[in-house]
């Protein structure tokens, strides 16, 4: 398991999300969002929508779920499923927080 730091936590409020961007193992980008649901849960899932180019961090972020504006696609941010229509689940990744800092697992998706 290779963690990278994403952000600090108090970089992001609860109900609200952030893009990165970082490389996996080989080299490849990899586009996150980073997620802090209205409960003040943390996730990590692939940034944009199955449907296009759409970011999510953009979406509506309830309790464990993240609803893409354009698309009305609402995913369940600790498995990835999506609870209505979607062409398939979300990526999710492996997040740990250590003290202040938010760390994310690209590797392990």
């Amino acid at each position: 398991m290779s963690l990278q730091k994403v952000c600090q936590q108090n970089e992001i409020e609860p109900g609200e999300a952030k893009a990165v961007a970082l490389a996996d193992a080989s080299g490849k980008n990899v586009r996150l969002a980073i997620i802090r649901d209205q409960a003040g849960d943390w996730f990590a899932v692939e940034e944009l929508c199955p449907h296009g180019e759409v970011s999510l961090t953009e979406g509506e972020i309830g309790d464990c779920e993240v609803e893409c504006w354009a698309h009305s696609a609402v995913f369940n941010l600790a498995t990835g499923e999506a609870t209505l229509p979607s062409p398939r689940p979300l990526i999710t990744y492996p997040l740990t927080l250590d003290g202040d800092d938010v760390l994310v697992d690209v590797d392990a998706a």
